[in-house]
This record gives structure tokens, sequence and C-alpha cells, in this order.
């Protein structure tokens, strides 16, 4: 930025001041109408109860805040022509936004029936947190955003993957001081020792300090200035403060120290800067500019302006009367011409085009997305001469697979895990890049360094978020972490998934990249990490979100997942759920075969039973999981030798959603393939990963759903060896033989002997444990005869 504009936009001019504060004047005029009013939008008549809506609802406090700073930013965009989108933290500041939108234009364009006049105004206001309208925070619905907000911590993280292979991308992220007081939030400051000037865009965080959240006074409000200043500078960022309430002051004063940040972020991406990412801190009242007093009581600087200052608007003619004075005070006659539309001088104040914040491409990032240039996974395949009979480590395949897409789509696709990228046997990322890092790099580290973009740090709520500003802005990526971890960052999931499900509702939202994650080092296989790394409960999160978005995937074997992983890489909008251990397991299926039984969900594996078709089994065993599906595999194998009259059916399932009837899931199997693979009438051992109450979920109205015997995760875990966890669980293949034999409605001769000679083997295996510290060697070296 040349000298000339530094100063232009350091010091505004008399007609800069008068857009500034003729736009923010509105934006906090349609902001209060849209919590108050049903009716009379303009006070072209004096106010009435009966313009006031039945339930008041909405978040004043930190709403002027957002709208001073949206209007500063946007006369920066004016000056500069720099892209840039605003992530207000604050959710509950949804009316500030909404009203911003308006304003700019936006608004109108993409709801054409919320026009620009007086009727659309009223239409506006009455939207507002009113049935059939929007909600009051940030959300899906409001143009130009990405981040809703309504659960608080996750701003910076999502304006951080925004502008990772973003360069000319700057991010304004507004951290609420409530929000700051967030455990995500804490952990988010991190995020500049990642970013890398010369191939990322730029956030700037605004820390919002206005000294209260909803009942009471702020941490970091109350803080001593010098301590709070300390803190960030040590976070890593230079601190640019700006403090009162006097106007214009106010408005030089943040001019000024916006264009320094500016300068900032433009020095560090021309390479002119090694000095920190800078930051501001914006200290100003709570409901600036609102009722000072309400009954004797402060308002204005206080947590009784966070909600709505005036409750009893509609009873008390007193507080009708404030309202009224309160509205007026933004001189709505100076704001909006005779038919109601924003006067010349606040649509000058707006960037044109794109560059309008609520108008970015770049905030519905479908839009902008490139797809991936995909290598062929086929080209990745486990060679499988026979099932059963071969180990390997699955995810390191898929490791593989992730390392050319980086060599071919090298500015749109990125991992993020939890330092756990080789533990997770997907190190082969390393072969074509570090791991990102901006921080001092010392000669005995190893793949580190500001040209990588690996994605590691030492959080799931880091790496969740960092992917989903990746993808809600057009790039491609998956997360993964330790199973029972994912749990951290599942209020993420599913904050993501509503944002999704909300978007597929809004013509104007352009799908976008799917969140991909995958869970390794499952429950089943973290045997010697003990009770507190054994959990799948993500599984139960994903599978109770609508069936239009929630996607779950449990590949047995490695060319499986190789088909999956290509699957969700080229999917769109939707929350697809990998589960697959880490581990060397056995491999079932050719590429051939793993494509078809991938495509169709569910499978009979007619290898592994004794079933030909002819007529229905005695027994069907099911399996969903790598770890359940081989000792379902190996309780058919012992039926099998040991049990030969006894017809039993092997089917796999891959894909979890093909359960569910297909009026309830649209990759729900139909009611002819089910009677295929379940029957109508034969019992149903199902062996399954996750909480065995998933399946009786999924499984609910297919014909005689009582029949299904589930075995998976019950809460039995310890350190201990790897099939003692299947024992301790009862789904051992010894476990499902006893199950077999109980629930099957015609017993062969022997089967009484084979049930206690099953029993027989769980003693054992209980002794053997103890005394040799590992499994017995039938079950530790098993593999299917060849």
């Amino acid at each position: 930025m040349s000298l000339d504009a530094a100063r232009t936009l350091a010091e505004p001019d008399q007609a800069d001041l008068d857009r500034l504060d003729a736009w923010w004047r509105a934006a906090n005029y349609l902001t209060i109408g849209q919590i108050y009013l049903q009716a009379n939008p303009l006070l072209r008549e004096p106010l009435a109860a009966a313009h006031i809506k039945p339930r008041l609802l909405g978040h004043w406090g930190t709403s002027p805040g957002l709208s001073f700073i949206y209007a500063h930013v946007s006369r920066l965009i004016r000056h500069t022509g720099q892209e840039a989108i605003y992530l207000a933290g604050p959710g509950h500041g949804g009316p500030a936004l909404v009203a911003a939108g308006y304003l700019e234009g936006t608004y109108s364009e993409i709801y054409p029936d919320v026009t620009q006049d007086e009727a659309g105004m009223n239409r506006l206001f009455r939207q507002f947190s009113s049935p059939g309208g929007i909600p009051s925070h940030v959300s899906v619905t409001t143009p130009g955003s990405i981040h809703e907000g309504g659960e608080l911590g996750y701003v910076l993280v999502h304006a951080f993957g925004a502008v990772m292979d973003n360069p000319g991308l700057l991010a304004i992220a507004v951290v609420g001081d409530g929000e700051a007081e967030t455990g995500p939030l804490e952990g988010s400051w991190k995020g500049v020792s990642f970013l890398n000037p010369a191939r990322d865009g730029a956030v700037l965080p605004i820390l919002h300090l206005n000294d209260a959240k909803i009942s009471g006074p702020t941490v970091l409000g109350r803080k001593d200035p010098v301590l709070v200043r300390s803190l960030l500078e040590g976070h890593g960022y230079w601190v640019l403060e700006v403090s009162g309430d006097d106007l214009p002051g106010m408005h030089t004063r943040f001019a000024a120290a916006l264009a320094s940040a500016y300068q900032r972020i433009s020095d560090k991406r021309n390479g002119r800067s090694d000095e920190p990412w800078p930051m501001i801190i914006l200290r100003s009242p709570k409901g600036w500019t609102g009722p000072h007093e309400v009954d004797g009581v402060p308002v204005e600087g206080t947590w009784r302006s966070h909600q709505v200052p005036l409750s009893g608007v509609r009873d008390n003619p007193g507080h009708l009367a404030m309202l009224e004075s309160w509205l007026k005070s933004y001189r709505p006659e100076e704001l909006f011409d005779d038919a109601g539309a924003p006067i010349g001088l606040i649509r000058e104040q707006a960037p044109e085009g794109d560059l309008r914040m609520s108008a970015s491409p770049h905030a519905n990032g479908g839009l902008v997305t490139e797809e991936l240039a995909l290598p062929d996974f086929r080209d990745y395949q486990i060679e499988v001469k026979a099932p059963g009979t071969e180990r390997a480590e699955s995810t390191r395949k898929l490791g593989e697979l992730m390392r050319d897409i980086y060599r071919s789509s090298p500015d749109r696709f990125r991992l993020f895990c939890p330092d756990e990228t080789n533990s997770n046997r997907l190190g082969a990322v390393f072969e074509v890049s570090d791991r990102a890092f901006m921080e001092t790099v010392r000669p005995e580290d190893v793949k580190l360094g500001p040209e990588g973009r690996v994605m590691e740090v030492l959080s799931e709520h880091n790496c969740h978020g960092w992917l989903e500003g990746y993808t809600l802005t057009g790039r491609h990526g998956l997360f993964a972490t330790y199973e029972a971890f994912a749990m951290v960052s599942a209020s993420q999931t599913v904050q993501h998934g509503k944002w999704l499900q909300e978007a597929k509702r809004l013509p104007w939202r352009a799908p976008v990249p799917s969140l991909n994650i995958l869970l390794t080092s499952t429950a089943w296989r973290n045997d010697h990490n003990g009770f507190s790394h054994q959990g799948p409960g993500l599984i139960q999160v994903v599978l109770n979100q609508r069936g239009d978005v929630a996607r779950i995937y449990l590949p047995p074997d490695a060319n499986c997942l190789l088909s999956v992983a290509d699957h969700c890489f080229r999917s769109k909008s939707y929350v697809n759920l990998i589960v697959q251990d880490k581990q060397p397991q056995l491999q079932y299926l050719t590429m051939d075969e793993a494509i078809e039984h991938c495509a169709r969900g569910a499978s009979v594996w007619g290898w592994a039973g004794t079933d030909d078709g002819t007529t229905d089994p005695d027994i069907v065993l099911a399996c969903a999981g790598d770890i359940v599906t081989m000792e379902t595999v190996a309780a058919a194998q012992i039926l099998r030798d040991r049990l030969p009259a006894f017809r039993t059916r092997v089917v796999n399932v891959v894909d979890l959603m093909t359960l569910i009837r297909p009026k309830d899931h649209p990759h729900g199997m139909s009611g002819t393939l089910f009677t295929e693979l379940f029957t109508d009438t034969v019992d149903v051992v199902f062996a399954f990963h996750g909480y065995p109450g998933a399946i009786h979920q999924l499984v609910h109205g297919r014909p005689d759903a009582d029949r299904f015997r589930v075995r998976g995760f019950v809460e039995q875990g310890t350190t201990t060896t790897p099939f003692d966890m299947t024992v301790r669980n009862r789904a051992s293949r010894y476990h499902l033989v006893i199950d077999a034999i109980n629930n099957a409605r015609r017993l062969p001769r022997g089967a009484a002997d084979l049930k206690a000679w099953c029993e027989s083997q769980l003693a054992r295996h209980e002794e053997y444990v103890i005394e040799h510290l590992e499994d017995m060697p039938e079950v530790r070296d098993w593999v299917l005869p060849s």
C-alpha cells in the first residue's frame, strides 16, 4: 500500500465520516427494528403497542459494535479493492449482519421479496426470529456468512481455515469477549503460527471487549488492559487498541488502527516484514447508543443490554415511549428516502459488486470451488489372492492416495490431523509436503517448515474448524483423528452438519466440498492406551443428523477404504464419517469386488458362509466395522468347521445408512434388497463397531426388527490385548458362535458341544492373557484357510 493510500485510509475526510456515520446509524436502526417491530417500520406514525412484535427476541448488546466494525472494513475495501469476508464470533449479533446485507443491497438480490422500500423493510423486521422467518444469529440464511456463531468459540478457526491457500482473501474475525472465555477460542489464537503470508490470505482478529456477557462481566473485559495486551502479544500478535464511545473520535481512531493493521498485512504479504500479524482490541460500551438507563437501572454499558433492553414495550407506555425515542435518535428520516430505500450516502458506503462482504463468493464457497484432480484410486489397490489370508495397514494406502492428491491439487487440498499423521499411517503425504509451521525450525526437526501444507496441531477443535473454514470457502480436505478424541470436537461436527442441512434449502447457496472425517486408532485396537482412548461415540452423533447430510462408512479393508475415500472426496455438502483402524488387518476383497460392494453398501459374502442361496439360512451373521468383521468371518469359519450342516449367511455392511428404510435416508436399501440380505424371518446376529443401540435404531421399521441381536462396544475396556477387547464387550468370535446357536430356529447335532467348547475357549483366553500378556496364538495369528 502506498504512503498516500495509507494516509487516506488512516485519516477519513468529512465525506468519509458522513458516510460512516449514516451507514452505522442506519444499521443500528434496522437492528432495533428487527428485534421490536412488526409494523410502522419507518415511524411514519406514532409508535403504538400494535406495532410491536408479540415476542421480543434477539440480541442488541453486541450489535452496534459489529456494525461499527463492518462499516469501517467496508470503507477499507472501497479504498483498497481488498477481498474480505466478515465472521461474527458473537453469533447472536445476527440482526446487525442482516442489516449490513440489506444496506448493501445483497439481501434484496437474494431474497427479492425483501425489497429496499417500506414494505420490504417491514418484511425484514417481521421475519427476524419469527415463525417462518430467520434465526436471531448469523445463520446460513445470512448473506456473506460462513460462520454461524450460535455455539461460541470457533470464529478464529473458521477464519484461519478460510484463508489457507487463499492468498487474496482477508478474513475479519470479530471475537466477542464472552466467546473469548471458551476453551476452543482460547486455543485458536495460535493460528498465526501456521499462516504463510506468501501463500495464504490474512486473518485480522478484532477482540471486541464490551465487558459483559448475558448476565455479568467478562474476564478479559475486567482484566488489567496491560495484562490483556501481554497475553495477546504472547500469542504472537502486534496489538492495536481503540477505546471509547465518543463520536466522531471513535471513527477516526478506529480508522487509523485499521489502516495500520492493513499496512502490516500488506507488508507481510509482499515480503517486506517479518513482524507479527496485527490484531485490534476494540473497547466500546455494551449496547452502545442504546438506552442508558431503564427504570432507574443502568443498561448501556452493562450486561442488561445483552438481549432486549426494553422488554415491556407492549404493556408499559413508558417503555414504548423510550423505544420510540431510541429509534428516532438515529434520525431515520435522514437515512431512508420517501419510498423507504437507503439514501445515496449510505449506498455509497458499500463496495461494489462482489467486493461487498455480504456478496463475497468466498462466503458462498461452492461458487469458487475447483474440483480435485483425483488420481485413479485403483492404482493403489492391494492384491487379494484369497480373502482373509493376508494382513495390511489399510490407512497406509489412503495416505498414498492423499500424497498424490497433494501433488495433483497443490492449492486446494489439505490434511488436518492432531499430531498423529504418521501414527495413523498417513505419513506418505510427507513425501510431498512438510508440516506447516511458521515458528522456529531446528535442524533436528523432521518434515517441518513454512512451505508445509500438512496441518498438524494438537487440538481437535483447531483441525476440525480449519477444515470447516477451508471447505466452506471452496477447498477440499480430510480431518483424521483418534476415534475417542473425535468427541472433543463432536459439537463442531453437529453444527457443521446443521449448516449444510439448512444450506440445502437455500437455492442461492452453492454446494461445497464435503466435511470428510477419518476415525482411526479405534476403540477395538486402542488396547494399549486403555479405557480413556476407547469410545466410538461420533458414529452415534452423525447417525442422528438428517439423512440428506449424514454419511457413515465402515470399510473392512484397504480396497474398500480407497473406494469410499474416492467417493467422499468427490462428494458435496455431506458430513462423511469414515471409521477404520490403522493396525494391520485382514484383507478380503479385490478392487473390483470392493467397488461393487461399496456401491451396494452391503453384500452377502458367500465365501465366508455356508449359505447357498437356495433356501433361508439358519442364521445371518452380519457385521459393520473392520475388527468385528474379522470376528464375524472367524465365527462363520468355526461354524463351518464344527457344524457343517448349520447354514450361515455372512452379510457385511460398509455404508451404515443402507440399513435405514429408503423413505428415511437416500442411501436406504429397498425392502426387496433388505430381504435378500437378511430375510424376513431369520434371526440376525449383528457384530457392530459402535454402540449396539445404533443398529436397532437403523433397522427400526424393517421386517421383525426384534430378531436382530447386536453385539458392539458396551463401555467395557482397559489396557489389555486386542482380542480381549472383543471378549470384554462380548463381541468375540466365540460369543458370536454362542449367539448363533442360541438364536437359530434349527440346531443340528453337535450344537451343544460347540457352545461348551466356545465357553471353554473364553475361559482359556482369560487365563492365557494374564499369564502370557498376549493373545492365544490361534487368535493372534488367525487367517482364513486358503
